[in-house]
């Protein structure tokens, strides 16, 4: 059968949809990160991140057009306001290459697993070699500026161990040291949720509407309760914790972007926000660690409920490609 007559599985066609939305919106933010930039080198990783999610648009849309599936609406120059004055430092538009690309590797590989069709599959290969790229360069750059908070150093082991009783995943009482996967997780669960934080604090400036202002507000609570408790844990195994290394958010409040984008925006950083923390969980032998990712899993999906609901109310939320109903066809 030739390859152009194949058509696209449900698999591809959901994952075509939901990467369409997310690089329509990553244009939208890296054109206003690279507008007021200032920094020549940060600029220029900026400006190819832009070039590569525009490209993926464009490549997505002609697969949507030669198959006959509408395009999703997406944003606009409507959606970012570049006359608004910088609401970010120069330095939290890294930040945004090195976390979006680190969470799009992740999340890439997901969705190219699930692809079979040659050229769908070859686009999705494409975006996990370029979002590695990005994710590369970023680091690379962050650690010449100094902005890159390396994980605890531990000692290198010195002889192959086995776990030789079942009180290694005991969560009460003594426990032991965390294993060199826990803190990983620990780590960058904390970092994530910092780069929240800074990303609520400059909306929280300059967003108008007193129901997606609050939606923002209890956003910012949760990262906050998250780092608090991962970072206790860090200190009480005296591996010092994770801090903040700088304030990257402006006194400006105006807001450079439509309530539409913030929304959708924070509802796509909740979907991955419960993978990478449900991530944390499957790696996690330590009961209480396990016990505090589940807490906060739920949190999330209830947190993500409202925003759901409020994208609804307001008519933003788009129904993604779903199976036939059925039973509703078969009625006489």
């Amino acid at each position: 059968m030739a390859e152009h007559s194949i058509r696209l599985s449900s698999s591809e066609i959901g994952g075509l949809w939901t990467v369409y939305l997310q690089e329509n919106m990553a244009v939208c933010l890296l054109t206003y990160f690279l507008h007021h930039n200032q920094d020549e080198q940060i600029k220029k990783i900026l400006q190819q991140a832009l070039e590569i999610s525009e490209e993926h648009v464009q490549r997505i849309t002609r697969i949507f057009t030669d198959e006959g599936i509408p395009v999703p609406d997406g944003f606009s120059e409507k959606d970012v306001n570049l006359s608004a004055p910088r609401l970010f430092y120069d330095m939290y538009g890294l930040s945004f290459v090195y976390s979006m690309n680190r969470l799009s590797m992740i999340n890439m590989s997901f969705i190219t697993v699930n692809t079979a069709r040659k050229d769908v599959m070859e686009f999705f290969v494409s975006m996990v070699q370029q979002t590695s790229m990005l994710y590369q360069q970023a680091t690379t750059l962050m650690l010449e500026k100094g902005i890159y908070d390396r994980p605890p150093m531990i000692p290198y082991p010195d002889q192959v161990e086995y776990i030789e009783s079942k009180s290694y995943v005991n969560g009460l009482g003594k426990k032991r040291p965390v294993n060199a996967a826990e803190i990983t997780e620990l780590f960058f669960n904390i970092e994530r949720n910092y780069f929240s934080i800074l990303l609520c604090m400059g909306l929280l400036q300059v967003v108008k509407d007193k129901e997606i202002h609050n939606y923002i507000k209890e956003g910012k609570e949760i990262s906050e309760k998250q780092i608090k408790t991962f970072n206790d844990i860090l200190m009480r195994e005296e591996l010092l914790g994770n801090i903040s290394v700088s304030m990257e958010v402006t006194d400006s409040t105006v807001s450079p972007f439509s309530d539409r984008l913030v929304v959708t925006l924070f509802n796509s950083l909740n979907a991955i926000d419960v993978t990478m923390i449900g991530h944390a969980l499957s790696l996690s032998m330590r009961t209480d660690l396990a016990a505090y990712y589940e807490k906060y899993i739920l949190e999330i999906l209830l947190y993500s409920a409202k925003g759901f609901k409020l994208m609804v109310d307001r008519g933003w939320m788009q129904k993604p490609p779903h199976a036939p109903d059925r039973r509703k066809l078969q009625k006489i």
